[in-house]
């Protein structure tokens, strides 16, 4: 067994695709169990009759429409007119943009990239300070992440409704739960904005700006209110909120608008489909890895082993952020899902930690650890996007992790915060 693990373990590091190593493992292991090798084929066919595999391509061709089109910079103006007077206003114009971009996206270095071109030279030529110009751009992506229609939060959700714990996991659940706590991070870095930049010029507020902006942006205003207001009023289910939500925005940008030619769309719909491909590869090789892991009894073993080291919920939690913060630096937040997250939800439930507030202590603290020193995959990305060393990354982006670890905190302590909305 420790063989086959090491071998494993060479063929990550050599650069073996995820979903590769994790079918492999989960194969050894049910040749290991004289467990017929099919039910590797039949866990990974489970996939398809999940009623919310229909969201996960719907959104992300939505995310990469959005992100093609002009419509970052048409939400940048309508935000800049409704906010500039403020304090920093340009500074919480990037902060709203950044997260809202990224919930549709998925994927907060794909918001550097598209948005980090158009808001770091405003920034910088509003006289922002360089390095809170950098650190703002670098860590207000990842905020997204817990905004419906994130997607990490629909995977969650999904890989948890596989693991049979015995209570139900819904994506309006953790859609409701991310709603808080975000809110929380928002108010956190838009009062640092403030402070940091409480003398620095603000434009004044013109009623003509403000009009030409919002019917600018009409076409875009509707989108998060027709898909959170009709999910959540019960009008349309996951799948079909996904499904309007694409339509919308493929009528808007390829018709209507008219920024995406259609020559250009299957380009675009080949791009994000792979990007859909290789998660529900790693998902469904995941769901057989899973049952191996809980028909031996691993998650179980887990916590018999955790419980004689650890005596105390509270202590659990501290060690589960620093384990967390860990993994967001080495892992994309899809791996670590469907990786980490069947081997640590029973070993939580088992501390009575509420499953929805477990996906929301999971996800804060992955999307920080995308920017936690050394080795945070957004350093990178906006080191080699804006032609700065990382080293000034890390400087750059000190306070913001600083705050936003805070924020974490709370959240993970005070489950009300998470779990007010699901249960009211």
């Amino acid at each position: 067994m420790l063989l086959s693990a090491l071998l494993l373990l060479v063929l990550a590091l050599l650069g073996a695709p995820l979903f590769v190593v994790i079918a492999a493992g989960a194969l050894l292991g049910f040749q290991r169990a004289d467990i017929d090798l099919s039910v590797v084929a039949i866990e990974f066919f489970r996939i398809a009759e999940m009623p919310v595999l229909l969201a996960i391509p719907l959104f992300t061709l939505a995310g990469y429409l959005l992100s093609e089109s002009r419509a970052p910079a048409r939400l940048v103006r309508l935000t800049q007119a409704l906010l500039g007077w403020l304090p920093g206003g340009l500074a919480i114009v990037s902060l709203v943009a950044c997260a809202l971009f990224t919930a549709f996206t998925g994927a907060s270095g794909v918001t550097i990239v598209a948005l980090g071109a158009l808001l770091y030279p405003a920034l910088r030529q509003a006289g922002y300070d360089e390095n809170f110009s950098l650190g703002l751009v670098t860590t207000s992506g990842s905020l997204g992440l817990l905004f419906a229609p994130a997607l990490p939060l629909i995977l969650y959700a999904v890989i948890a409704q596989q693991l049979g714990i015995g209570q139900q996991i819904s994506v309006d659940a953790m859609f409701l739960a991310g709603v808080l706590p975000g809110l929380l991070m928002l108010l956190l870095l838009t009062v640092w904005s403030i402070w940091c930049n409480r003398e620095q010029a603000t434009v004044r507020f013109e009623w003509r700006e403000a009009g030409d902006a919002l019917r600018d942006a009409a076409w875009e205003i509707p989108l998060p209110l027709v898909v959170l207001g009709g999910v959540y009023t019960g009008l349309f289910a996951i799948s079909e909120a996904a499904a309007v939500t694409a339509g919308y925005v493929l009528l808007v940008q390829v018709l209507i608008k008219r920024e995406i030619p259609l020559a250009q769309l299957p380009q675009i719909m080949r791009q994000s489909m792979i990007l859909v491909g290789g998660i529900l590869l790693i998902l469904g090789m995941s769901l057989a890895s899973t049952n191996f892991l809980i028909d031996a009894q691993v998650p179980t073993r887990l916590f018999a082993w955790l419980r004689e080291l650890v005596h105390d919920k509270y202590a659990f939690l501290i060690l589960l952020n620093l384990f967390l913060l860990l993994l967001g630096t080495m892992l994309d937040i899809f791996s670590a899902l469907v990786l980490i997250v069947p081997l640590l939800l029973p070993v939580a439930i088992g501390y009575g930690i509420d499953p929805v507030h477990l996906g929301i202590i999971f996800l804060a603290n992955m999307q920080i650890g995308y920017f936690t020193p050394p080795v945070g995959m957004n350093l990178f990305i906006a080191s080699y996007r804006f032609g700065k060393p990382v080293t000034r990354l890390y400087r750059a982006t000190l306070s913001w992790f600083a705050i936003l670890l805070g924020a974490v905190l709370v959240i993970t302590y005070w489950p009300w915060l998470s779990l007010w909305l699901v249960r009211s």
